[in-house]
């Protein structure tokens, strides 16, 4: 199972499957709840994780928006967009943590 998740989080894949299963089935329902579109999500969740400060999810999100098809330019706008609410400092981090993974 952990040959998807990186790192620690792979381990604790390995080490309790029971609760990654019911995490997994977890973010499936959340998913499911709404009238997002996964185009619509991958940003929402992607402005979630920065709010959060969490660089791993935010390179995860980035990951996968940019395999959505989500252009570079609106996955930047999602960190620009933060300065207002999270402040400065949180809104260049993030853009940092995005622009790590490159073009």
């Amino acid at each position: 199972m952990s040959d998807k998740m990186p790192g620690a989080a792979g381990d604790r894949v390995d080490q309790h499957p029971d609760i990654w299963e019911a995490y997994s089935a977890l973010g499936k329902a959340t998913a499911n709840c709404g009238p997002l579109s996964d185009r619509e999500t991958r940003p929402t969740k992607l402005a979630l994780v920065i709010g959060a400060g969490s660089e791993g999810a935010v390179h995860s999100h980035t990951r996968r928006a940019k395999s959505d098809g989500i252009a570079s330019q609106a996955i930047v706008r999602v960190a620009l967009r933060a300065i207002g609410p999270l402040g400065l400092t949180r809104a260049v981090a993030a853009k940092t943590w995005i622009e790590d993974l490159g073009e």
